[in-house]
């Protein structure tokens, strides 16, 4: 008989909070340098000594831009490294990790008294994030029942987003000279608090099965899970079918359908299955054909997230709306990462009933539509058009290219080769990261040839960029 229900006990959201954290790190360290930029290099006022620390760090806007960027190198390092801390010692342990780095980094930059130590946390804390957002949405997915995975794996893009939008409330009200180390150690002792919780958070189920781990797999999936209706083991219920993601030409044949089973297996089924078995490695992730397509929906899916110019127009957001809203000034920010957290609600509710791809379809087509009017508005002169398209930019992007990503990490892989492909992912999610902040105003600047009125034409490049890597993603990725 079919089980009915699944759904999370109290302890069982405890947990997918505590794991959410992680997320809400990374999206906090993307914005927590911006509010406090000035106040922190000393632009508004000379250093003095508050408690032992000085006020202010002294630095050029090539070194602010250096401490800045350098989030994105850690991160990078910690995501191409976190798949041994998943396979080996669990996707709790990596969570463990990411809070400790990120407890210790930004606690260094929130006592830093010269810029090297502040450098140095930055990297630190870019590591920790790096990690975390390897293994936050594989725990989390790991974690769900099956019912409501997509809408709990949205839970990670809206961790993220606000975590932006807590750091540029706290920016807002903390940029003084007194006050702006309180942004940044916020966040440690927010760390702090997940690593002491950690010792009440158990393990996720889907690596005790892998691990041959049954007595602490029932134990874990009796405090995760309420069910009504007939019991089924969750050792026994599988990842959401990957076949149901690639589409009626896939056959049983299919390497991605190998470790998946029939749901409703009897209690002993599912111990036989519980076995360990060898996690797969990022070398032959990327050598077997048996993985191909999985890391080509996946990786296309993450760097179309990037490469769709979501940094790029948030940064120059800023520049036009300021001159349709003159008066909003810092606000502005704040009310586009706002608009961006309320956006990201729909595809909580959304996701499970109208599915990945067409939420996917409808955010890129949105996204493209967007920047295309953005670059025009922009060579054209027309304010008004742009400010618009930004924000439907942004909204579009929320439904889908946001959170969507994530999600599917977990459900195109075996679970042997889910932390190889989620490292591998994630690295090239964050090196897009960098190449977009690298080249965006070089590129800009080069295809206007100095030319105000024509600085909407690399819209027009994050556009076509957008459509190769949609393009890529929907040729494998079928429904």
């Amino acid at each position: 008989m079919p089980a009915r229900s699944t759904h999370f006990t109290g302890y069982g959201c405890l947990v997918c909070l505590w794991v959410l954290v992680v997320s809400f790190q990374y999206g906090y360290h993307i914005s927590a340098l911006n509010q406090i930029q000035a106040v922190l290099t000393c632009r508004n006022s000379a250093p003095f000594y508050y408690y032992g620390l000085p006020t202010c760090i002294p630095m050029s806007d090539t070194t602010f831009s250096l401490v800045t960027s350098v989030f994105t190198v850690g991160g990078f390092l910690g995501s191409s490294t976190s798949s041994i801390a998943m396979d080996r010692y669990g996707r709790k342990a990596a969570s463990r990790l990411s809070g400790l780095l990120v407890a210790i980094g930004s606690g260094l930059m929130g006592v830093a008294p010269t810029t090297t130590l502040l450098l140095f946390g930055r990297f630190l804390t870019g590591c920790g994030a790096g990690v975390g957002l390897c293994a936050g949405p594989v725990y989390l997915a790991e974690i769900s029942p099956s019912e409501i995975r997509g809408s709990v794996g949205v839970l990670t893009q809206f961790a993220i987003v606000t975590g932006i939008m807590i750091t540029q409330l706290l920016g807002l009200s903390m940029a003084t000279p007194t006050l702006w180390r309180l942004v940044l150690l916020f966040s440690s002792s927010i760390s702090v608090i997940q690593l002491c919780m950690s010792h009440f958070i158990v393990e996720s189920p889907a690596w005790l099965k892998q691990q041959g781990n049954l007595e602490e797999l029932h134990g874990t999936q009796s405090r995760l899970f309420k069910r009504t209706g007939t019991y089924v083991p969750f050792s026994t219920l599988p990842l959401p079918s990957s076949s149901s993601r690639l589409g009626p030409s896939d056959s049983v044949e299919d390497p991605l359908l190998d470790e998946t089973s029939d749901p409703v297996q009897s209690e002993s089924e599912g111990e036989q299955q519980a076995v360990k078995s060898t996690p797969v490695s990022i070398h032959n992730l990327i050598q077997s054909p048996e993985f191909r397509r999985p890391l080509v929906i996946v990786s296309s899916a993450m760097v179309a997230q990037q490469l769709s110019g979501i940094n790029a127009v948030l940064y120059y957001s800023n520049n036009i709306l300021s001159r349709v809203l003159s008066d909003a000034g810092p606000y502005i920010s704040l009310g586009i990462t706002i608009v961006n957290t309320i956006m990201t609600f729909p595809p909580i509710f959304l996701i499970e009933r109208v599915g990945r791809r067409v939420l996917l379809l409808i955010s890129i087509g949105g996204a493209l539509l967007s920047l295309v009017i953005v670059g025009h508005g922009l060579d054209s002169g027309m304010m008004t058009t742009s400010s618009i398209s930004i924000l439907t930019f942004v909204m579009s992007f929320a439904i889908g290219l946001g959170p969507i990503p994530f999600i599917i990490i977990s459900e195109v892989s075996p679970p042997r080769a889910v932390s190889a492909l989620s490292s591998v992912a994630l690295s090239l999610n964050w090196m897009a990261n960098f190449l977009v902040g690298l080249v965006f105003l070089p590129l800009r600047n080069m295809l206007s040839g100095g030319d105000p009125t024509k600085e909407g034409r690399v819209f027009f490049v994050f556009a076509g960029l957008l459509l190769l890597c949609s393009s890529i993603l929907f040729r494998s990725y079928r429904q």
